[in-house]
């Protein structure tokens, strides 16, 4: 009897402390996952952009219209994420059951808008890297010095601008079995654009390579497909972990307070 009076009357104590530091951790954890949620918004606003801006950069090089899709999920979940980074800071000083409902449906909301845009990034950038070489040597075959305003010249000069590449896979492609020389007046030169900032006395000549971007088209855009896919796989990888802390913390509050009593549906009210 003394050894059941001695746990009834000390059980409640240890369970209500329990209770109440795990609470309190709860609430801290929650304070400091709202903040790395609203600083992730910066990195899925990077990321949406980064893809949406390499489409329309390089869009004659891609078969998919719809490749800018997952960018622009990136960029609902970036703004998505500021209010649940913001409602996951105050619901541990508010403490309302309101509050903690709608945070756990913004989480769920955009678990589901990471994982569309991390699957749809994988497929369509993997898509796109099957058939970027064949696309590629179409436009570079179609390049013509004597017709400058071509829609394939303008795609060319543009891409070894930007990506600062010359060729295909390199500058010798140029003078080499990969391009047709009839559709160069001179197969020893490159166009104007591979030559390199610093060489200011550059004269796009393939005997000169020091004076001209090495590297190929191909492989730059090619990276910087694989750089978008692992940068949106990675985002949406930490930040889901974020989102599952969350939903365990707010699940925690939650669970330690009691829904109000409605009665409106007692008999006793409409007898």
């Amino acid at each position: 009897m003394k050894g059941g009076s001695f746990n009834s009357s000390f059980s409640p104590p240890l369970l209500c402390t329990t209770e109440t530091r795990s609470r309190a951790f709860a609430k801290v954890l929650l304070t400091l996952l709202g903040f790395c949620l609203c600083g992730s918004a910066v990195a899925f606003l990077f990321g949406g952009a980064f893809v949406i801006i390499t489409y329309k950069s390089y869009k004659a090089f891609f078969q998919n219209p719809f490749f800018p899709l997952p960018g622009c999920l990136a960029l609902m979940t970036a703004f998505l994420l500021f209010p649940t980074g913001a409602l996951a800071m105050l619901t541990p000083v508010k403490n309302s059951r309101g509050h903690q409902g709608t945070l756990m449906y913004l989480l769920v909301v955009l678990f589901c808008l990471e994982s569309s845009s991390i699957m749809l990034t994988q497929l369509y950038s993997t898509q796109e890297a099957s058939h970027l070489a064949s696309r590629m040597s179409a436009l570079f075959h179609q390049y013509n010095r004597t017709v400058p305003n071509s829609s394939s010249n303008e795609a060319v000069d543009a891409i070894q601008e930007q990506l600062q590449c010359c060729g295909i896979n390199n500058y010798t492609d140029w003078c080499g079995p990969a391009l047709p020389n009839h559709l160069q007046m001179d197969p020893l030169f490159a166009p104007k654009n591979c030559c390199k900032e610093a060489a200011l006395d550059c004269a796009d000549s393939v005997s000169q390579p020091e004076q001209l971007f090495e590297e190929g088209c191909l492989p730059k855009l090619e990276k910087r497909l694989r750089f978008v896919r692992r940068y949106m796989n990675w985002c949406c990888v930490v930040v889901g972990c974020l989102e599952m802390l969350t939903v365990i913390s707010d699940g925690i509050l939650m669970k330690q307070q009691s829904f109000q009593d409605f009665r409106i549906l007692d008999s006793a009210n409409f007898s």
